[in-house]
């Protein structure tokens, strides 16, 4: 058996996977109202995003895309790890974490 490196893989199938990520994530987005999963759509399109930088990156010599892949990566956690921590304070003052239940005072 032979196995199969990441080159002999057509693109086009990297940008399918691509597509369905994005598209769960951004259903993900418009459907749920929770927070917490509103952050995890917002995370599948960045890693839709990711997965076409690298997919076009592999005939790129210098791996440009990848490098920035790993940039959108490490962007991506630090959004996350503040948007946590800002759900965790609207939490505590309006105990719950449904968006469409926050409502403005001013």
């Amino acid at each position: 058996m032979s196995r199969k490196a990441m080159t002999d893989i057509p693109v086009i199938y990297f940008l399918w996977v691509s597509a369905f990520l994005f598209a769960t994530g951004l259903s993900i987005l418009l459907v749920k109202k929770n927070t917490i999963f509103v952050l995890m759509g917002i995370e599948l399109i960045l890693n839709a995003a990711n997965l076409n930088l690298v997919a076009f990156s592999k005939n790129d010599p210098s791996l440009q895309g990848l490098y920035l892949s790993i940039f959108v990566l490490v962007v991506g956690v630090c959004e996350m790890a503040i948007a946590l921590a800002i759900v965790l304070q609207v939490y505590r003052n309006f105990r719950a974490i449904e968006v469409d239940q926050f409502k403005s005072e001013y």
